[in-house]
């Protein structure tokens, strides 16, 4: 059989999948952006009528916007801060030799495989309840007052609950970069005099350039759309305090029943998400090229 002849018989087995994916993506796609431009709302059916760019103006002009979507970028940044910067040091720490290294790095990975909304439970529940939160409990030994985290700083609260979940991803990525680094170069450092600060700044810090920027992709892409923390824990409140770009969608289409709207918002959501995801990718190209 000819080369050609086997990338024909190649594209021919992968067409279904394709025709599959793109149906999968580009139908929803498609009905949400018709949806965008009519006036739908699910409590007065059959009184469809198109609105053209009205959705999006009314979207893109309500105050709850602008504080969803500040919201979204201290929820992404505050997540990022958090686990770059104990990613780098969970990886530190684990990549030193001790007694049980193994299982230790088995627990610390395992929440990651913890599903949102269980995790989120967990948080709400058994360590930020007011009154039988383990915080809780340890504020009465100490002899503090109880904070009510959920109630007082929602969106602190929700940081650190996601946080908590994607903490062990950027563990993984950045101590397998740890693991790739040449102890040749840590040895000469050290006949030349140079320190653990020395080191970590002129050595570590630079090989792990990379492996932060995948993870800083990687998490933002996702951080963009968190969701289900917010629904167990908060509801977007108290008001619109710890309301995201995606449960302000959520809100506009099955809580008010405004699918125009909502479907504008999830538009809006979708082409914010891919600005953000270009940018990130030229950038981790550019650091790739490095």
């Amino acid at each position: 059989m000819s080369t050609r002849q086997t990338r024909t018989a190649a594209r021919l087995m992968m067409s279904p999948a394709v025709v599959l994916l793109l149906g999968w993506m580009i139908i929803p796609l498609s009905m949400t952006i018709y949806f965008s431009f009519l006036r739908y709302n699910l409590l007065m059916p059959g009184t469809e009528e198109w609105a053209g760019l009205m959705n999006y103006r009314f979207f893109l002009t309500d105050p709850a916007f602008f504080s969803a979507m500040g919201n979204t970028l201290l929820l992404v940044g505050g997540v990022l801060t958090i686990t770059v910067l104990g990613g780098i040091a969970l990886g530190l720490l684990l990549d030193q030799p001790f007694f049980g290294q193994g299982i230790v790095r088995i627990l610390v990975i395992a929440p990651f495989f913890v599903m949102p909304t269980v995790s989120a439970l967990v948080w709400k529940n058994m360590f930020m309840n007011p009154v039988n939160g383990l915080f809780a409990h340890a504020a009465k030994f100490l002899g503090m007052q109880p904070y009510d985290f959920l109630a007082v700083s929602p969106l602190f609260s929700i940081i650190l609950i996601v946080a908590w979940q994607w903490l062990p991803f950027s563990t993984l990525i950045l101590l397998t970069a740890l693991q790739s680094l040449d102890s040749e170069q840590k040895e000469a450092s050290e006949m030349d005099g140079a320190g653990p600060v020395s080191q970590f700044i002129h050595i570590v810090l630079p090989h792990l350039s990379r492996a932060i920027t995948v993870v800083i992709l990687i998490q933002t892409i996702f951080l963009l759309s968190v969701f289900a923390e917010i629904l167990v824990t908060t509801n977007g409140g108290p008001g619109y305090a710890s309301t995201n770009i995606t449960y302000l969608v959520y809100a506009q289409s099955l809580l008010q029943f405004d699918v125009g709207g909502g479907s504008a918002g999830g538009i809006v959501a979708v082409i914010l998400a891919n600005i953000v995801a270009i940018f990130l990718m030229r950038m981790i190209g550019k650091n790739l090229e490095v």
